[in-house]
């Protein structure tokens, strides 16, 4: 099986739409200035809308695309041994860098009494406190979102076994895995967040059995309504009920986390059509830039506000925070490739190189070099 040009052209602006907004989740705040308890009325209202519920798809969604794109040629061309030997340099590598930089920088901030209370004590934490801000043994590590490639790992470990049953019992594996992830207050060891090994799970069993994601697109319009409309009386709910959610509406988040993978897909086949939607799909290796830095510079940014103004005028904050984020993070994507490509290609996974060899491969297409339909990308490339 391969992936047209239309569905890698979606998966890639699924992943930098969906990285972007995963950067509203992260953005800090303290008591004073939770969206639950502060003055802001409709503003407050529009963090949660954002922040807990629409962009809470997010990493379920990268997920499944992982699961999707491990098992897209199929059982017979999936090669355990060479995904290991892969995913160490894509995945590994990067979480390692990112993260255990992260935390060689606040052990040294914090040795001068900076960023305490911003970041978790790291020179009183415990030996077990201190791996798991690590290498994320058993809690979230030091770059909280980073927790999306540990989990990454331990699926991609466990993918052959996953494979396995979703082609022999497909229905009761999705559906137990599906009812773990939504019941509120129910952990698994192996993962940090259930959600995500539902997600991967969901795209393995997508690759496998073949299915045709554009099947639905016809109901683009009236799905992403749905999934716009799920979202705002979500919000609502979490709005009123928040910050400790009743079980009805942490049952409700964790589904629509889930559920919304497919709203999100259905409006990738509208904005894929325009000129903005296809520039997005060809920004590469940005995404994972985005993703792996994003967090420290929000702390950052965070560390200085507080310094400097407090808790006052935090809406400025909010959004300036998030429009700087973006612009310093693209800006730096740009420099780092440029002046420092083999950095650069570590710290992304080597994505840069791929990124290049996409490039090169649509202006062979262009060009009349290759077949139309052809794949953007194949399994090995990516």
């Amino acid at each position: 099986m391969t992936v047209d040009q239309n569905i890698s052209s979606r998966i890639n602006l699924m992943r930098i739409l969906l990285i972007s907004g995963i950067v509203f989740v992260h953005v800090p705040h303290d008591q004073a200035t939770s969206p639950y308890l502060g003055p802001n009325g409709f503003f407050d209202w529009l963090r949660v809308f954002l922040a807990d519920s629409l962009f809470r798809v997010g990493v379920p969604c990268l997920s499944a695309i992982s699961g999707y794109l491990l098992f897209q040629r199929g059982w017979d061309g999936f090669d355990y041994g060479k995904t290991l030997r892969s995913k160490a340099k894509t995945v590994l590598l990067p979480f390692l860098l990112w993260n255990l930089g992260l935390l060689a920088a606040v052990l040294v901030m914090q040795r001068v009494d900076i960023g305490v209370g911003y970041f978790p004590d790291l020179w009183g934490a415990t030996t077990r406190e201190f791996l798991s801000y690590a290498f994320a043994t058993e809690d979230l590590p030091i770059d909280i979102p980073l927790y999306f490639l540990r989990d990454l790992i331990v699926c991609i470990l466990l993918s052959p076994i996953l494979a396995f049953l979703v082609r022999r019992l497909p229905a009761p594996t999705l559906g137990i895995l599906f009812l773990l992830a939504i019941l509120p207050g129910f952990t698994l060891v192996i993962v940090l967040k259930k959600t995500i090994l539902f997600s991967f799970t969901f795209g393995v069993f997508l690759a496998l059995n073949r299915v045709d994601l554009k099947t639905f697109d016809r109901f683009a319009g009236v799905g992403t309504i749905a999934m716009l409309a799920a979202a705002v009386l979500l919000s609502i709910a979490q709005h009123r009920t928040g910050p400790d959610f009743p079980w009805a509406v942490d049952l409700a988040r964790n589904a629509l986390s889930m559920v919304g993978i497919g709203g999100f897909w259905l409006l990738s086949a509208l904005l894929i059509r325009s000129s903005a939607g296809q520039r997005l799909a060809n920004t590469g290796s940005l995404s994972f830039w985005i993703f792996c830095a994003h967090y420290p510079l929000l702390v950052l940014m965070w560390m200085v506000w507080n310094r400097v103004a407090g808790d006052a005028g935090y809406p400025v904050f909010y959004l300036g925070a998030v429009v700087a984020s973006l612009v310093i993070l693209v800006a730096s994507n740009l420099f780092v490739s440029r002046t420092m490509p083999g950095l650069y290609e570590v710290l992304t996974g080597s994505r840069g190189r791929r990124a290049k060899l996409a490039a090169a491969l649509k202006s062979a297409s262009s060009a009349g070099l290759a077949r139309p339909g052809e794949p953007a990308l194949t399994q090995q490339q990516r």
